[in-house]
């Protein structure tokens, strides 16, 4: 039998159930709840980066953005709360769509 220990997304138990087969899980305490979503964070960001196409990629994105709407509210926020968290962060200091890569910064005043 294979073991995993890894949060997966609320209906696996049932599915795996769907295909006739038994599983066991636990529910987890807030604190080992936040830990395992910073690890499926990390998980889900590895496979985002291993995608091999444009379709794998959005996938894998779409799996993201699940996991940071569960860490959203384990600190306390709604979805809505953190988007216009985003939102003010990207009218002070802009988002990343003009490309710009900072090479240097010459510390020495002018």
């Amino acid at each position: 039998m294979p073991t995993y220990h890894k949060l997966v997304r609320d209906r696996i138990p049932e599915i795996i159930a769907a295909g006739g087969q038994r599983c066991r899980t636990v529910i987890l305490d807030e604190e080992a709840y936040r830990q395992e979503l910073r690890r499926k964070y990390q998980e889900e960001a590895a496979e985002y980066l291993a995608a091999g196409t444009a379709e794998e990629a959005l996938e894998e994105l779409a799996d993201l953005l699940e996991v940071v709407r569960a860490l959203a509210v384990v600190h306390g926020a709604s979805w809505e709360q953190l988007e216009a968290t985003r939102m003010k962060k990207a009218e002070a200091r802009g988002a990343f769509q003009r490309r710009i890569l900072l090479v240097d910064v010459d510390e020495a005043p002018h």
